[in-house]
């Protein structure tokens, strides 16, 4: 093993050395933290808004409170719907509050599923001996209105290793919140179908490309739209999926195999349906702890789904036959946890509609371009590694509903682009990479019902780069200096015949920087810092709407919050 790869292995052992802080088996209170990010605070924080409500009182059911995660395995749930607000409902909120106990812990994958379906998907902090944090996430689960309707079991899941080493424990509550629809608060134009692609009441593991997740149904023969909400989340020799290479090189520039591409299929009975990009997620324990404290990266705590338009198979999926639905992830390297919902659409006017696919250019897999230009000379490997993949493809499809025969067909254009730059010595140190990596779907949906068509374009992107080096100083000592910025960019324009009915964007962005020395025997950190870090988060809408939150925190400290300043500064 060399020099490096023994500084990965042993990077969480080193930052708790010495901050062991036992803990016992016995429930600890759930802390509830401020909506509102809290200047000196250390506890994880993020720019991202909370769920806006309606102005209606809501009803609350409590799936489980001050629940201890502290072993390995699953922690069944039943569900019964809220006898007080029994709908329709103006819209759902999910509320789930975390603490981990300071002490020793990894950060851990968190799930929650109803009745097969996933309600939550994202991941927990790590604590330190004099810090157990605690966080506050929302999703608004509106979506699965219909599933909530009725009463389910399912399972709440933090597989967590619990004993005299790892002993941060983690409890959390979780509530969801029913708003009752009035005049003032219609109700929501939720999916009248909620089908689960998923494990039983779990994710399921996909360890190479040829693995599949599938779920076989046969769905309402009156259906109109269909959309696929996709989670594909990166595991163990997976976790740093981006920083790949091909498997050639992968040994001589100390770092992962498989490349550094990631792509998640959509099949419909075994034949292409859709795609959804693998965002590039980096949890609170990715390559430098303290980079992630007080401010998480992206979308860490709480993933947002993609959502895939497969509204084009909706007359295909009406014929009362049974169709498989997979999910598979390309390249998967052991491994990925994926999890899925297909959200469904019936018409209220018509039992039975039909319709066919008319036109799908969508290839079986994509074709990833790599380019390798790497020279070896004096005891280092310089050089570059590319790697990208453009799919452009059209699927169109009909539906024969009560108003007419509508047509709907989506245009995307998928991008992949991976450039990495190396500098790495024969014997592993110094180590040097730089990633620049963007993954792009720009997508528009026409759907035509006579002389009408109404177009949506969406915008989806999740631009990364990340500057590593390791090396050893004259002293014996090594430094490690870590850059990283994570942006997720969404927007959306919906026209009818050419004129603009609305549109909106979102841009969140985390940037965060680290340097640490350790010890002549990589056994110690001699020196933390400077770790600084920023968070923005910045949506508006044609009607005005706005909202803007940045952050910033120094040595694991938030140093500041400012609401609204983007907004201020750009009223239109």
């Amino acid at each position: 093993m060399s020099e490096v790869a023994r500084f990965r292995a042993v990077i969480f052992q080193i930052m708790i050395a010495g901050g062991i802080c036992m803990q016992g088996i016995a429930a600890a209170q759930v802390v509830t933290v401020p909506t509102t990010p809290v200047v000196g605070s250390s506890n994880p924080a993020t720019a991202e808004p909370t769920v806006t409500r309606p102005s209606t009182k809501p009803c609350t059911v409590t799936l489980y409170s001050n629940e201890a995660f502290n072993d390995y395995s699953a922690h069944p749930l039943t569900y019964m719907p809220p006898a007080g607000c029994q709908g329709p409902w103006a819209k759902v909120v999910l509320s789930l509050d975390f603490t981990v106990t300071a002490g020793t812990q990894y950060d851990r994958t968190a799930s929650l599923y109803l009745g097969n379906a996933n309600i939550f998907y994202g991941t927990t902090a790590e604590p330190r001996s004099a810090l157990s944090p605690s966080w506050h996430v929302e999703r608004d689960v509106t979506d699965l209105s219909a599933l909530l309707k009725t009463a389910q079991t399912g399972n709440a899941i933090i597989y967590n290793i619990y004993n005299s080493t790892y002993n941060g424990g983690i409890y959390g509550t979780a509530t969801l919140q029913f708003y009752p629809a009035n005049i003032l608060n219609p109700p929501a134009d939720a999916p009248d179908v909620v089908v689960p692609v998923s494990g039983t009441n779990s994710p399921y593991e996909l360890d190479a490309t040829s693995s599949v997740l599938s779920t076989t149904v046969t769905l309402p023969r009156n259906l109109t739209k269909a959309y696929l909400d996709v989670i594909a989340q990166s595991q163990s020799g997976d976790e740093f999926w981006y920083l790949g290479v091909p498997n050639d090189v992968s040994g001589e520039l100390e770092t992962y195999g498989g490349t550094a591409f990631r792509e998640t299929e959509i099949t419909i009975d075994g034949k292409p349906a859709g795609i959804a990009p693998v965002s590039p997620w980096i949890y609170t324990g990715g390559i430098d702890p303290y980079l992630w404290e007080p401010i998480t990266g992206v979308e860490t705590l709480n993933f947002k789904p993609y959502r895939v338009d497969l509204t084009p198979f909706a007359g295909l999926l009406s014929d009362g036959s049974p169709h498989t639905v997979g999910i598979s992830v390309y390249n998967a390297n052991s491994y990925f946890l994926a999890t899925a919902n297909l959200l469904l659409y019936r018409d209220k006017l018509r039992a039975q509609t039909g319709g066919d696919i008319l036109q799908n250019t969508l290839s079986a897999a994509p074709v990833p371009s790599v380019v390798e230009n790497l020279t070896t000379a004096n005891g280092a490997v310089t050089g570059t590694v590319n790697v990208g993949s453009k799919r452009t493809f059209t699927v169109k499809g009909y539906v024969n509903t009560s108003l007419g025969r509508v047509e709907t067909t989506v245009e995307s254009t998928v991008n992949f682009d991976s450039n990495q730059t190396f500098n790495v010595a024969t014997s592993g140190i110094p180590e040097i990479q730089y990633v620049a990596q963007t993954s792009t779907v720009d997508s528009k949906t026409t759907t035509q019902l006579g002389i009408l068509a109404q177009q949506v374009a969406t915008h989806w992107s999740f631009p990364l780069t990340l500057d590593y080096t390791f090396e050893q100083n004259t002293d014996g000592t090594y430094t490690q200096i870590v850059t990283s910025d994570q942006q997720h960019q969404t927007s959306e324009s919906t026209t009818i015949n050419g004129f603009p009915l609305g549109s909106s964007s979102t841009v969140e962005e985390v940037k965060s920087g680290d340097t640490l020395v350790y010890n002549s025997t990589l056994s110690a950190v001699n020196k933390v810092g400077p770790t600084t870090s920023s968070a923005s988060y910045v949506s508006k809408d044609s009607k005005g709407n706005c909202y803007s939150r940045a952050l910033t925190s120094s040595a694991r400290v938030l140093t500041s919050v400012q609401d609204n300043k983007s907004c201020n500064a750009n009223r239109w």
